[in-house]
């Protein structure tokens, strides 16, 4: 059952949420790994000098996890299993929470991401800019063609000058004779979203919007200081590894590449002829992603590959699974330095690189990207969100983390004032498609 209309190039987008209450939202992860639901309340804060950025408290009260199914890559490759992922999913983290949710804020790592920056002149006749002048030229910007096919996920302003004078962030009121406009378009292809849209409804769940991966990451990992000085955040997950670089505290850059810590795990199963599940616990117990450093005499027994239970089991030795591992590792991380260098933001970046998601767990591998990327690497942990377990806050969570983040900064994405796609989102009525439908139905 789809229950979205096709017109259009817009996506649903958030509103900011009040200064004034609580809010309840929910969010969903779908890696190819697993899926993870929170739901979290939004609680008013003060202005604080720890994580300014912030206008709410994030606390979690619901928690929901389950083994990813019909998802590849973040490419949705069966429809019913993803559906049944989804929904076990979310009714943990409704049973936790003690309550229903109707919308979620989704991520979104497939479609090929692809950064675009726009840009604007327009000439200010009245001599002093007008909050209607920054409209104009933001609207000018994000008119920027993309290829057929393509949706913008992301309008982030990057730049707004004043004759030449850049780096503003609010130019209303000031005088002047020119205005210059630039944004970070991040787009992505249409189907892919369409198909994680439909999973998703057949839950019985409506989209309030897509969140790149990227994004999210950068938005629960990196601290404030290293978003102003410029810095990449690198997320590892089982299916792809996503880079953002972030600059002047704005997104400013994101890519992805098809390979993440299911190709190592494969990776072994093929070399020492074992079954995935072991080649998995293999490489999370004894894995290295730099051969040498562990002992060359010490062997792990792992059952070989077939159903005969009364078979002996294989003894590996730990420098043979880090043989096998590095390889893969330092072709993902060539692939990552290539995308970082070609995206002209290298001296932004400097010497700063974090690294997340579930597979940068792996022994080793912060030396090896050191070494390859020629960048001071940290392990990035989300950050500001209470009501999270010890094992919750490890680098995996980290996109779910940010989803969660990503309404308190929502508001400085631009918009175009009229969106020809009511993409999961019936604007005429401002509720959910899947509410329309049942109106029109029953």
């Amino acid at each position: 059952m789809t229950i979205f209309s096709r017109k259009g190039d817009e996506l649903p987008r958030l509103k900011k949420p009040s200064d004034r209450r609580v809010r309840t939202i929910s969010v969903l992860d779908i890696g190819s790994s697993k899926v993870t639901c929170l739901i979290a309340k939004l609680k008013p804060r003060p202005e604080s000098e720890v994580l300014p950025g912030r206008t709410h408290v994030v606390e979690v009260v619901g928690i929901g996890h389950q083994r990813s199914r019909g998802v590849k890559s973040g490419v949705v490759v069966d429809l019913e299993a993803a559906e049944a992922s989804i929904r076990h999913c979310v009714d943990a983290a409704e049973r936790m929470a003690g309550l229903t949710i109707e919308s979620l804020i989704v991520s979104v790592t497939a479609g090929r991401l692809k950064s675009l920056r726009g840009s604007s002149r327009l000439a200010i006749e009245s001599g002093e800019v007008t909050a209607e002048d920054l409209a104009e030229a933001l609207a000018a910007a994000g008119r920027t063609p993309m290829r057929e096919g393509r949706l913008a996920l992301h309008r982030v302003p990057f730049d707004l000058s004043l004759d030449g004078e850049t780096g503003l962030e609010n130019p209303v009121g000031m005088t002047g004779s020119e205005l210059g406009a630039e944004l970070h378009i991040l787009s992505a292809e249409e189907t892919p979203l369409r198909n994680l849209e439909t999973a998703i409804n057949r839950a019985h769940l409506v989209v309030e919007a897509f969140v790149a991966t990227p994004y999210a990451s950068g938005l629960s990992t990196l601290v404030d200081d290293e978003a102003l000085m410029g810095s990449a955040c690198i997320d590892m997950g089982a299916g792809a590894t996503t880079i953002s670089i972030f600059q002047n505290g704005h997104f400013a850059y994101a890519d992805a590449v098809a390979l993440g810590g299911h190709h190592i795990t494969m990776d072994l199963a093929r070399g020492l002829s074992i079954r995935p599940e072991q080649a998995e616990r293999l490489k999370v117990m004894h894995g290295n992603a730099l051969p040498g450093m562990g002992a060359d005499n010490e062997t792990v027994a792992v059952a070989p590959l077939g159903d005969d239970s009364g078979e002996q089991p294989i003894n590996v030795s730990r420098n043979l699974v880090a043989r096998i591992i590095r390889p893969r590792v330092e072709e993902t991380l060539e692939l990552i330095r290539d995308r970082l260098n070609a995206s002209n933001l290298g001296h932004v970046i400097g010497k700063r690189v974090v690294l997340t998601g579930g597979a940068s767990q792996l022994s080793g591998l912060n030396e090896a990207a050191r070494l390859i990327l020629h960048r001071n690497v940290r392990l990035g942990r989300p950050l500001g969100v209470a009501g999270l377990s010890a094992s919750n806050k490890s680098p995996a969570f980290a996109t779910a983390v940010g989803l969660l983040i990503y309404p308190q900064v929502a508001a400085v994405e631009h918009v175009p004032d009229q969106s020809r796609l009511d993409f999961a989102f019936d604007r005429r009525t401002r509720v959910g498609r899947f509410g329309s439908w049942l109106r029109r139905s029953f």
